[in-house]
């Protein structure tokens, strides 16, 4: 055999084992990618939609979600979704913001805690202020819109003065709050909204009946007490305090401790009604004629 025929012989075994390796490797390794590879096609084949078909899809959706979040939003209270620990403190610095400066409020974190499906923080308030201020901020949490509770309340009077030395009768409370949260937002709106949180003045379930002190006349108005009616006019009645003072007063008109209710033009005299530390008092001034 000449050196020509194996060189040709040698090249066609090659050629063999070649194509013998890429059958191999095809059919064998590449098989299962090109397998997989025309599955996810025909998937994507399946779910191919016309734009236009989209479009409308997206509209209908569109306007499902509005329906939605505006029968979230038409309910009292909503959970909402991974809440910041952060929230309920800013909450509470919104609604004291406007308080009187005798009003103080401290917020501690307690906890965090599991309720079925809704997570829960908890927290502890704590401080003293006026009635009123103190109702309105329990209300603000208890008919806030992101649901929370009030799980424990202590109250107690607390009596200070102010800068005129004058009693202020304030309330000191204590008082435990559950924040509800969830992991899942379709239990709240996109839009937050926060509910009408205000309140008008209520009656000071803490405020004595009868105290001990009276306010100073700071004002310098008419003291009933010891006066003397001068005369009556159409617009009104001239009283003389007991240092001599001279004032024309009518009905309604605020007077030391009281006001004026009546001007009785038939018998000649006006009628008060004073409140002395919780005690009323109705005080008739008769016209000096009428006494002579």
């Amino acid at each position: 055999m000449n050196k020509k025929l194996r060189s040709t012989l040698s090249l066609v075994a090659l050629l063999l084992i070649i194509l013998l390796i890429g059958g191999i490797y095809i059919f064998t390794f590449q098989r299962s990618a090109i397998s997989e590879k025309k599955i996810k096609l025909e998937e994507l084949d399946a779910n191919s939609y016309d734009p236009v078909e989209l479009a409308a899809r997206y509209d209908e959706l569109t306007i499902r979600s509005a329906i939605l979040d505006s029968v979230l939003s038409s309910r009292k209270f909503n959970i909402p979704k991974d809440l910041s620990s952060i929230n309920f403190y800013n909450f509470v610095n919104d609604i004291v913001s406007n308080f009187s400066e005798y009003t103080q409020v401290n917020v501690e974190f307690q906890n965090q805690l599991q309720d079925k499906e809704f997570s829960v923080y908890e927290y502890k308030l704590s401080g003293s202020g006026f009635y009123n201020e103190i109702f309105q901020l329990i209300y603000s949490i208890e008919h806030s819109k992101e649901l929370k509770k009030v799980t424990n309340l202590n109250a107690g009077n607390l009596i200070k003065t102010d800068k005129e030395s004058m009693p202020m009768f304030l309330v000191n409370f204590e008082l435990n709050t559950q924040v509800y949260f969830s992991n899942d937002s379709r239990f709240a709106p996109k839009e937050f909204v926060e509910n009408d949180l205000r309140t008008g003045p209520i009656y000071d379930a803490f405020y004595p009946l009868i105290r001990n002190e009276i306010p100073p006349n700071v004002d310098e108005l008419l003291d009933v007490q010891e006066a003397r009616l001068l005369a009556l006019i159409p617009e009104g009645a001239f009283i003389a305090d007991s240092y001599g003072n001279t004032y024309l007063v009518w009905e309604g008109e605020q007077v030391y401790l009281g006001y004026l209710t009546k001007i009785d033009y038939e018998n000649n005299n006006v009628n008060f009604i004073l409140n002395k530390g919780g005690i009323i008092e109705r005080i008739n001034l008769e016209l000096e004629i009428e006494k002579q």
